[in-house]
């Protein structure tokens, strides 16, 4: 037996959705990837050796339905709360009612919806009976858990990554569906097959875009035009402040890296379809040509910072077109993240090492004292030297004088500055002048 400490739902209608919820693994859809026989979550289940868990996937693939069939198939009490509903005195109410069940020597599971929501006091909570035994800790998040989760909390738990449904698995979904609405409802194939698609790997939304399809149905049979007017309004899934949201983003600057074109601009597409602002997009896209063009195509960088202007003087669609144009340039532009480990390099020898002292040669003289204590003593002016260079000057302090971060590729302009780099550094080798040896 399970409960809500919310209060049961009020008697009457029941979407579909809950009224199609498994009860048993063998009804259960998807995630064969932790659920087939062999795997540790199905044997925990089927033995009834239940273990504190995670539960981690995007909307509607089943984290709460799994939650219950594994409470019910070790015949363990459930409780139910939610991270944006409870607090600290909702959590003391479970745990009451965990060591009630536990003193008549029955397990309870408790089920956390939402868990990233909880802050880190409230996560802390639990800890003291997950250890004990009190409570088998369950929760959900479409968070990742390794920045929305305590380490502790984490320590003490198995995460699971539940994935989104495919299409077969939601058409099994919306055929069930179809045959709890009853026989006065019909639909093809093709019109599952298309609700399947709208749902994007969401089977809570399967069922509910079914069902209002079923609704406004004539005579019950569910036609295309019947879904246009369901998904006219339809958007697919986009979470703008959480982890999908960063997985789109992460996958449109691979493209651009990749040098796809075409999968970059689906990316960017998907992210607008979603509701995502252009003007994020456009900022990374700025991040995108200094660290993966950088010197190969410096041009790259102009034209992003174009595409940010219009973007923010005309709006869209033409400043979405902007970023698109800027987006695929950088595709195929030529690649090198040059500037970027030379950066990375340099910040990590300032952040690691001492404070150097500025050369004598290289300081500034604007006094007397100072021309007197030799500031800028024996410095060399590299326009009066043969070609603007000064052969042998040494830039460093004294203990870095041969190091090295920026490494040009072999590609675009850098192939270039690479050739001119290596004639000056010849220059320095022939060099009579040689400051510091």
């Amino acid at each position: 037996m399970s409960s809500d400490l919310f209060g049961a739902a009020s008697a009457g209608y029941e979407p579909l959705a809950a009224r199609l919820r498994p009860t048993s693994l063998s009804h259960y859809a998807g995630q064969s990837h932790i659920l087939a026989p062999g795997k540790p979550l199905y044997e925990a289940i089927a033995r009834h050796q239940l273990h504190s868990m995670i539960f981690w996937g995007p909307p509607g693939v089943g984290k709460t339905t799994l939650a219950r069939i594994a409470a019910e198939a070790a015949d363990a009490h459930f409780l139910q709360l939610s991270a944006v509903l409870s607090g600290v005195k909702e959590i003391r109410d479970a745990v009451a009612q965990a060591r009630q069940h536990k003193a008549s020597g029955r397990d309870t599971v408790l089920f956390v919806d939402e868990v990233h929501r909880f802050n880190k006091s409230q996560q802390d909570a639990f800890l003291p009976y997950v250890e004990d035994g009190t409570v088998i800790f369950i929760g959900a998040t479409t968070e990742n858990p390794s920045f929305e989760l305590n380490n502790a909390l984490l320590s003490r738990s198995r995460v699971y990554k539940l994935r989104a449904l495919e299409g077969p698995e939601l058409q099994g979904v919306l055929e069930r569906g179809l045959a709890e609405l009853g026989a006065g409802v019909s639909a093809s194939d093709a019109c599952l097959s298309l609700i399947a698609s709208q749902a994007d790997g969401d089977a809570r939304r399967a069922l509910n875009l079914l069902e209002l399809a079923a609704d406004l149905a004539r005579d019950g049979n569910i036609t295309e035009q019947t879904l246009d007017e369901v998904l006219q309004a339809s958007l697919r899934r986009f979470d703008k402040g959480g982890d999908l949201f960063y997985d789109h983003i992460s996958a449109l600057h691979k493209a651009v890296r990749g040098s796809s074109p075409d999968a970059a601009l689906y990316w960017f597409c998907r992210m607008l379809d979603g509701g995502c602002d252009p003007l994020y997009v456009v900022r990374r896209v700025v991040r995108m040509a200094s660290e993966d063009i950088g010197n190969a195509d410096p041009r790259a960088l102009t034209l992003c910072l174009d595409a940010w202007q219009v973007q923010e003087r005309l709006g869209s669609p033409e400043g979405e077109l902007a970023i698109a144009q800027a987006i695929v340039y950088l595709a195929c532009a030529p690649k090198s993240n040059a500037v970027y480990m030379a950066y990375k390099a340099a910040s990590a020898e300032v952040a690691a090492g001492e404070s150097l002292e500025v050369p004598l040669h290289l300081r500034n003289a604007p006094t007397r004292l100072m021309k007197e204590m030799e500031y800028g003593a024996e410095y060399r002016y590299a326009h009066d030297e043969e070609g603007g260079y000064a052969a042998g000057e040494n830039y460093f302090p004294e203990e870095l004088k041969d190091q090295r971060y920026y490494e040009p590729v072999d590609r675009g302009l850098e192939k270039k500055i690479s050739e001119k780099l290596q004639y000056l550094r010849e220059r320095d080798k022939s060099s009579t002048i040689r400051r510091y040896d």
